[in-house]
This record gives structure tokens, sequence and C-alpha cells, in this order.
């Protein structure tokens, strides 16, 4: 039985058509995977049928009745909740008091705290979830959270949710707790949308997939009967193998060198080496210092003891003076610390560059600019745009642009990949492996161990702070994860990176 259908979804914005016509039916009690690259149409669609959005033509189907929803509290009233990768809720109150937000119930102006306990803990039960009532949101993590916010959808009697990136942010070992409360809404016939650019994703908790490009729905079908191939190719418009392109090379001189890095707390005898043409991956457990290790090198934060050395050079603890050296980092959180949204992409690309004291250059920093944008294919090819209006990946690729301005030796990149659709990431996969081939360096940091295992030439696995295993090329998931968790050899490994 279909709970939801759209027919013919139209929405335009100016000249621009961001949905040309979209279908998509919805059974109930199943999960649905909405999948594109960033630009398909995907944000749009959801927002349509959570209210923030009116369509401009086509129908919504509820349960057999249409319906337009005028805003995000209709659509609410009729069962239909949004999860977004961010929650919406107030790390300083208590879970019990996130739950009933804006709808705790009164008797006589008074909160009736046994009603909502009893009621918390009634849903709870029947999710087969433990979460601690009175406990402190923000001190539970991001994949508690969000089943803290699905309990609070299901609690206000949602009958669709729609999932928008829910595990962006989670470990694996966390993605597997969430999917297991999934599995249960569905047996208890709630339905879902499910989007995600994690494709292996798809394959794991969705029965159906409808694939958007450019504003239109042109793939659909069971998963059970696709592959990835067939959706890399619906999404892309074409047939896209080299995921992760790499051309071995043999490796050239030293060009970092780190003996015995040591700070309380955070990492303990690291030691490695990176070599000119060579892509070493850290990898490891959410925590296991892999981060910590690259912003000490930077010279974001300090270490107390041990060295490190580029083409011989002793490293500053100054990230200014690192990059005269010659070393780069490309940070995790590109939104905090990667760029500034309001300025251009064209400004963006010159801040690594510019100098204190210093007469800016305009007619330079445009002409380089546009070499950059042509270069890493930054779309649109636009520097006056504002880098906050860009998708995720061409986020990303200025971000590394910026970087590569600098004309560095070696490049740190800490989750190269986060949050970008599968074209920009082929697209970045390949840009590393052209710089290699020039002769950079790259320490990769990566919690995607496809990634890993498809990018680099050495990984070295981190647990508690110390490099705990080097693995060659080759190396198999289960590797990995053995050493990342230390599982014994043989044993059954969960994959938790």
């Amino acid at each position: 039985m279909d709970l939801l259908r759209l027919e013919g979804i139209r929405k335009s914005f100016g000249g621009v058509r961001a949905l040309k016509g979209v279908s998509f039916t919805l059974r109930a009690g199943e999960v649905h995977a909405l999948v594109g690259e960033n630009g398909a149409g995907k944000s749009t669609l959801i927002k349509v049928l959570s209210g923030v959005y009116r369509p401009d033509e086509g129908e919504i189907v509820l349960d057999g009745e249409r319906v337009l929803f005028s805003s995000p509290r209709h659509a609410q009233a009729a069962g239909i909740a949004t999860i977004h990768q961010e929650t919406s809720l107030f790390p300083d109150l208590s879970v019990l008091e996130n739950l009933f937000m804006g709808r705790q119930p009164t008797r006589g102006g008074r909160i009736r705290w046994g009603v909502m306990r009893a009621e918390a803990e009634a849903l709870l039960r029947r999710l087969n979830l433990q979460l601690p009532l009175n406990a402190r949101l923000g001190d539970l993590g991001k994949a508690r959270a969000q089943l803290v916010e699905i309990a609070k959808a299901l609690l206000q009697r949602a009958r669709l949710l729609i999932l928008d990136e829910p595990t962006a942010a989670l470990t694996q070992r966390d993605v597997r707790s969430l999917f297991v409360t999934l599995r249960e809404l569905q047996t208890q016939g709630v339905s879902m949308i499910y989007i995600s650019h994690r494709l292996e994703e798809i394959f794991e908790i969705a029965q159906q997939v409808t694939v958007l490009r450019d504003g239109e729905a042109v793939g659909w079908g069971r998963v059970a009967q696709i592959d990835q191939d067939w959706l890399i190719a619906k999404m892309v418009g074409r047939v896209h193998k080299a995921l992760y392109p790499r051309t071995l090379r043999p490796p050239g001189r030293v060009l970092l060198d780190v003996q015995g890095l040591s700070q309380p707390g955070a990492f303990k005898d690291v030691s490695f080496r990176v070599h000119e043409g060579e892509i070493v991956a850290l990898a490891g457990l959410v925590g296991s210092g892999r981060s910590e290790v690259a912003r000490a090198l930077f010279g974001i934060d300090p270490y107390a003891s041990g060295t490190a050395t580029l083409l011989g050079e002793p490293l500053p603890r100054n990230p200014r003076r690192a990059v005269r050296q010659g070393l780069a980092m490309v940070p995790e959180d590109r939104g905090k610390e990667g760029l500034i949204g309001a300025l251009s992409v064209q400004q963006n690309l010159s801040l690594a560059t510019l100098r204190l004291g210093t007469r800016l250059d305009f007619a330079r920093e445009a002409s380089r600019a546009r070499e950059a944008i042509a270069e890493l294919g930054i779309r649109p090819a636009n520097g006056e745009m504002a880098a906050r209006n860009l998708s995720g990946g061409n986020q990303q690729k200025v971000v590394i642009g910026k970087w590569l301005a600098t004309q560095p030796k070696l490049l740190i990149l800490d989750e190269p990949t986060q949050g970008v659709d599968v074209g920009a990431k082929a697209e970045i996969h390949r840009l590393m492996d052209a710089l290699v081939a020039q002769g950079l360096g790259v320490l990769m940091i990566s919690s995607e161990l496809l990634e890993v295992l498809g990018m680099a030439d050495r990984i070295l696995v981190m647990r508690g702070g110390r490099i705990v295993a080097e693995l060659p090329r080759g190396a198999s998931q289960e590797d990995v994860m053995r050493a990342a968790t230390g599982a014994r050899a043989g044993a059954a490994v969960e994959a938790v990176a």
C-alpha cells in the first residue's frame, strides 16, 4: 500500500528550475533512498514534502488523500517529520525536556512530569531503546542526539520520517546502532525517506531507491536488483568506474619525518614518514588521535616532545611559518575552519597567500582565481559568487585550491570528501592522484575505509593515541579494523571507524 505519492512536482526559483516534474512513491513500512549529486534537487524536494516550499505544479497524495502543506507545522500535523544531520535540540536541557519541547502536558498551569516520563518510557520500550531521560543531552554525543530527535518525532505521532544525511557525523559503530533502531521502526509500520552520500548505506538499509539528477528523477528501482555502478551512472550521467583513481609510482625522497611525537592526553610516541609522490593515510576510530597529530604538525596545537621535519628542516610550531616552509592543511570542518562563506570564491582562493602590510593586487587575484577555478573544475565557474552558495564538493575544491596557491610540498587532508557527493568525491580523488604525480606528498585522514583502501599507498592505523600498525596498499577492511579495535586475529570485527 502506498503511503505517499508525488506526481509531477515542479518548483522554480526565478529562472532556475529546481524540480522538473518529479514523481515518487513510498510504500508503508518501507525505507526509500533518495540519492543524487549536490544540486540534483533532493533538498528542494524534501522542503516541498515538509511544508517549507509549495510546489508550482504537481500533487502530493498522502494516505490516499491529496494534500498541500502550507507550513512545516502543517506537514508535522499530517505525520511527516524531518531529521536533519544537525539536530534542532537543546544541548543544555535533559533528554526528557527535549522530547516534549513545545508540547509539555500541563494541568493548572504546571507541567505534568510524571505523564511525560511515562509516555517517554513506553515509547523507548516499544523501540528497544535505552536513553537516560534525566541526562543532559549535550553529554550524550551526536548518535544519541539523533535517536532523541527520532523519538521526539514519534512521540508526535510521525508516520513518515525524512532522514537527511543522518550518519554524516557518526562513527560506523553509531551507524550500526542507528540502523538497528530504523529496522525496528520498519517493523512497526513507520516509513522513511533516507538521503545519504554514502552509497554503501543505501544497500544496507533501503528497499527502494530513486535517483535525482538536474531536478529530474532519472532512475528508480529495488535496491536488491541494482549495484553501485548503476547508481553512480544514474547520478552523474555516465559510468564511473574510477571512484578511487590511483597511478602507482615509486616514492621519492622523504618529505615529512616525524619521530616520537607526544602530547599528554592526545597522542604518544608517534613516528612515521611521508615521501614525495606518496599518499599516506592515518586510519582509526574517532578519538584515536589522528586529527590531533595533524593539528600539532601544522602548528595549531602544541606537542610536548618529539621532532617533525620537512625536507630535513624542523617544522615551526606556527601555522603561518609552517605554510612558508611548504606545509598546508585542509581541515576537517570546511565550514568553520576552511572557508569564509560570506566572501567570494575569488577572495577565499587568495586567503592563504595574503601577507600583512602588503597591498592587494586585485587583477592578479582575479587571474589566479580564474586559473584555479578552471584547473579544479569549480562549478559554477564564477569567482564573484559567495562561497557559501556552492555545493559541498565545490566548497571543498575551493579550500584545496586556497592551500595549493601556497605551492606546498606536503598537503594534509583531514576528511577530504566528507559530506560531498559521489561525482565531487571522484574529482577530488583524481586531484589527489594528480598532485602526487607532481611530487607532492599527501597525509590523508579519513573515516571512510573504502577511501583509505582505495587511495593510500600506506595505511597507518592509530588506536589510543598511538600508531599500532602500518599496512601496505592491498590491505583489507578487516585488517584495518582489527588493528583499529585491537581485535585478535580471526575474531569478528565490527566496522566502527
